[in-house]
């Protein structure tokens, strides 16, 4: 047999066979023409060997199965029709798995998302390894687009259309027992029996599934017109079909012509070829790289940190120790007082129920949290990271403090959101050591830090904090260190001008439906409730020492009143004792085009924006893109602010 590339047939003593993927000069694999093409005739290859009596398709790679098609071959589409051809022909190669006449196995160890699950659905089996970095899905959603290469059809013909339209309308994964419960998969085993899983399967009879009766029931026209319409119902809660188009063409096609349709693939592929042409797909995947450059930056750092010592067990930084713990990390978290750091405890044990679900997971990471109200891991650690109150004169003599009992490398790191580092290491004696690693609240769904440059930070005490933010799953974001750094800068103007709408008389809700009209996750007035009026009036103040912001009087009001946001149960809005924003009195409507205040808002965010390039808070602007469309929740479907205001 031929040489291949991306791919390696061997044979087994039983007479299965056995096919790695193991894409040429990559470290993940991913699916691009040539990879197609060379599994193609491979799978040629073994329907007509009449000596194979099965086959099992694995990865080669240590990270995980296949993480989808190369997105980097999107923009090579010339049109709609090219990107509909191209994709049927990758439905066509995957149908030739399907129509092996020996039993066919996917197994899988690791991510498994789009294309890759797309590949393992056409198998008879699949088998998945039980660890908690395998994750199956199809994510495709999130760049505008819905599955291309029969995942539509194969998706809900094997688990149902509810559990996988939930999959698919949203973009989620799975874990592996997960999967298994619902169907997706047919084993889930540990690592050691992966393999003879794999091997029992693929010696199994290939026998038909039947349609269930529930799809057979949901394949009737008159049922699929009522479903779809709560299926969009459900889908426009979240997100409008103007930003987002995908979801809503997935249930159109469903609704159209089901499940059983013998066009239903080729109706997928021309409507995925569209959805690669709107814009709304264009900048989704502008902003997947943004988060690949972030991902990239410590690609070169050998940097890795096994103790984390966190001083400062309030909200902020106990979830910061928190998440260390989650990320495999042995963390020591600092407060005056045992009873200071219970809470933070407390909270980590809800986190890690909910991340690692298996009790003797949760018990691992619990045990590597550890109180330290004497602050005995100061001296051990490899990151220190101080996430007390916002003060001055206490962080500085905190640091005085540290760089005298730390290790001589350890990384020295403040969780300030507004002070610049340069105040804060006047008082040091090696000022160098001092970098900024400023968290975003809540810690366990933020996924940008800001790694924050002073004047005299050294670039390999830099180079060090980005690495441990990517050891921590985090996505960092270099930036000089000024007053407010990139998001709070760009976004505390935003929220005070919409704060002063309010006291021009504009109602809260108006304010929040344009901005979410607009594409925002909340509008600003809901947002500011969630950081907490203190918060919000704390950095106003601080910012205004440096730049020309005036605080609107209700802000000052409310937090005279302590009327802090939710966490107080009121702030702008009402909120009840479960968390829930309790909806105001009707007020008189607003008579102008919502659009005149999300374009006064969006306005100042630009403005202010266009000042931190000038002045460079970051080095570029797909930078700045990237830090506000992860850090603050940027209509992602804009590509962020300085690409949509050069796009206006």
């Amino acid at each position: 047999m031929k040489h291949y590339h991306h791919w390696r047939l061997e044979n087994a003593p039983d007479a299965i066979a056995w096919l790695y993927f193991d894409k040429e000069h990559a470290t993940v694999n991913t699916m691009d023409a040539e990879v197609m093409e060379e599994l193609s005739l491979i799978l040629d290859f073994v329907a007509t060997h009449p000596d194979y009596k099965g086959l099992v398709i694995a990865s080669a790679k240590k990270q995980g199965f296949i993480a989808g098609a190369d997105i980097a071959q999107f923009d090579q589409f010339e049109d709609a029709t090219e990107a509909a051809r191209l994709l049927r022909q990758g439905q066509q190669i995957f149908q030739k798995i399907e129509n092996l006449k020996i039993p066919t196995v996917a197994m899988i160890k690791g991510f498994c998302l789009g294309g890759g699950l797309e590949l393992a659905l056409s198998c008879r089996y699949r088998v998945a390894e039980e660890g908690i970095k395998t994750r199956l899905g199809l994510p495709e959603v999130k760049l505008g687009i819905h599955p291309g290469w029969g995942g539509t059809v194969r998706l809900p013909r094997l688990i149902g259309l509810f559990p996988a339209m939930n999959l698919m309308l949203g973009g989620h994964l799975l874990s592996a027992k997960a999967a298994l419960k619902c169907g997706l998969v047919d084993a889930v085993v540990p690592e050691r029996h992966l393999v003879g899983a794999a091997t029992y399967y693929a010696s199994q009879t290939a026998a038909p599934r039947p349609f269930s009766k529930i799809n057979q029931l949901l394949n009737i026209s008159k049922v699929r017109s009522v479903v779809a319409s709560g299926l969009r119902k459900k889908v426009r809660a979240k997100a409008s079909p103007q930003h987002y188009p995908a979801p809503f063409q997935l249930i159109d096609n469903w609704e159209e012509l089901g499940l059983m349709d013998p066009t239903c693939f080729q109706q997928e592929a021309e409507t995925c070829g569209k959805l690669f042409f709107t814009d709304a797909s264009r900048n989704l995947v502008r902003a997947f790289f943004l988060q690949e450059r972030l991902k990239g930056l410590a690609k070169q750092s050998t940097f890795s940190p096994e103790h984390i010592h966190v001083i400062g067990a309030g909200t902020m930084g106990g979830d910061i120790a928190a998440w260390c713990a989650l990320s495999g990390m042995r963390v020591t978290l600092q407060d005056r007082e045992a009873k200071f750091i219970a809470p933070a405890i407390a909270r980590a044990f809800t986190l890690f129920k909910e991340k690692l679900k298996e009790p003797h997971l949760i018990q691992k990471a619990m045990d590597r949290l550890m109180p330290d109200p004497e602050g005995l891991g100061v001296s051990k650690a490899d990151v220190i990271i101080e996430a007390i109150f916002e003060n001055l004169d206490a962080k500085q003599a905190l640091f005085k403090s540290l760089e005298q009992h730390a290790k001589p490398n350890a990384i020295l790191a403040t969780n300030t959101s507004s002070i610049p580092l340069d105040e804060i290491n006047t008082v040091m004696e090696s000022p160098q050591r001092l970098v900024g690693i400023h968290f975003f609240n809540p810690v366990a769904k933020m996924l940008l830090i800001e790694i924050v440059e002073g004047e005299r930070t050294a670039g390999t005490v830099t180079d060090k904090a980005i690495a441990f933010a990517r050891k921590i799953d985090k996505l960092p974001l270099p930036v000089k260190s000024s007053p407010g750094f990139l998001v709070n800068r760009i976004l505390m103007p935003y929220l005070l001008e919409s704060v002063a709408m309010l006291d021009e008389g504009i109602p809260a809700e108006a304010i929040d439906k344009a901005m979410t009209d607009f594409g925002m996750p909340m509008g600003p007035i809901t947002l500011a409730d969630v950081v907490g009026l203190d918060i919000c009036l704390s950095v106003a103040e601080h910012l205004g020492k440096y730049f020309d912001a005036p605080i609107p009087d209700q802000l000052l009001r409310l937090v005279g009143e302590k009327k802090l946001g939710k966490k107080t149960g009121e702030g702008f809005y009402r909120y009840s004792k479960s968390g829930a924003q309790i909806k105001p009195k009707q007020s008189a409507p607003f008579q102008k085009p919502l659009s005149t205040l999300s374009d006064r808002l969006v306005a100042r965010l630009l403005e202010e924006s266009e000042k931190c390039l000038a002045e460079g808070v970051v080095t570029d602007t797909d930078l700045l893109d990237a830090g506000m469309i992860f850090g603050t929740g940027f209509a992602p479907f804009r590509g962020g602010p300085m690409h949509y205001l050069k796009s206006k």
